[in-house]
């Protein structure tokens, strides 16, 4: 009894909250889980010495067990004076076995090691999808020795809320290892997305994300996102990827809408060489 009274109030002192940016998650996507620690405690607590100061526990809604694949990296030690706040993110998705769609609970525990106590979290839930394959491309990735190493672009189509999220995935090409998966925006219902594959094993990605407006994205082999940037529909001129005969790949028709939080464009895009038909 005088161990649960501790306990209880150890957990007044010291709460332990699971935050995430959003719920439904493409299976292999980045599931980046966000972990809020308030200390109200009157003391500055120490944390982080230990490699498992932090733990995670996932369990699947229908009762299923969800293999803990290896222990998440947390390390740092750090200082948490009391009535401040500070929150880690780590992403779960490498670490536990979400092969099988579904929905999972879980839970992140602190060790307190000032009081030889833990604290956990209440369990947030989150949807994994295997999302619907609609366009594949093999292609090769230059090494210094040998042949090419073989990968694969693939896009997906996912629904979650009823919004479909047009996604890309990079593999290897048998599809065992993923490189990277991300989504790259609202997809209507009615769109067709076009995509191509240049000269340089990169992906050139177009579709409608929006009644007049359209997405154009560049991702590189190894998975990360070169360029995006978004064009308008005007009337009369299809929105559309077009290829040069060098092998240069641009986007024809529409007018760039350039957003605020766009990058600089680097060189060998489709920047100065847009096409209006």
């Amino acid at each position: 009894m005088a161990f649960c009274i501790s306990l209880m109030q150890a957990r007044g002192q010291l709460s332990v909250e699971i935050v995430l940016d959003q719920q439904q998650f493409l299976k292999d996507e980045s599931m980046p889980v966000k972990v809020k620690i308030t200390n109200r405690s009157g003391q500055t607590l120490h944390f982080g010495k230990d490699a498992d100061w932090l733990t995670f526990t996932v369990d699947s809604r229908d009762g299923s067990v969800v293999s803990k694949l290896r222990d998440a990296p947390v390390a740092g030690e750090f200082d948490l004076e009391s009535a401040t706040v500070v929150t880690r993110q780590v992403d779960v998705m490498p670490y536990f076995d979400f092969s099988q769609p579904g929905r999972y609970n879980i839970a992140a525990t602190v060790k307190v090691r000032d009081w030889d106590q833990e604290i956990s979290s209440k369990a947030a839930v989150v949807e994994v999808n295997r999302g619907s394959k609609i366009w594949q491309q093999q292609f090769g990735v230059p090494k210094k020795q040998g042949p090419p190493e073989s990968r694969k672009y693939i896009l997906q189509q996912a629904t979650f809320l009823k919004e479909q999220t047009l996604y890309v995935r990079v593999t290897d090409e048998d599809e065992n290892r993923t490189f990277r998966v991300f989504p790259a925006g609202r997809l209507l219902s009615f769109s067709r997305p076009e995509a191509q594959v240049d000269r340089d094993s990169k992906l050139h990605l177009l579709f409608q994300n929006g009644p007049h407006s359209f997405l154009y994205t560049v991702v590189k082999p190894d998975g990360d996102i070169l360029l995006c940037q978004t064009y308008d529909f005007v009337s009369g001129q299809a929105v559309r990827l077009r290829q040069q005969e060098d092998g240069f790949i641009f986007v024809s028709g529409g007018v760039r809408r350039v957003q605020p939080d766009e990058g600089p464009v680097p060189p060998g895009t489709n920047e100065v060489k847009t096409s209006k038909s």
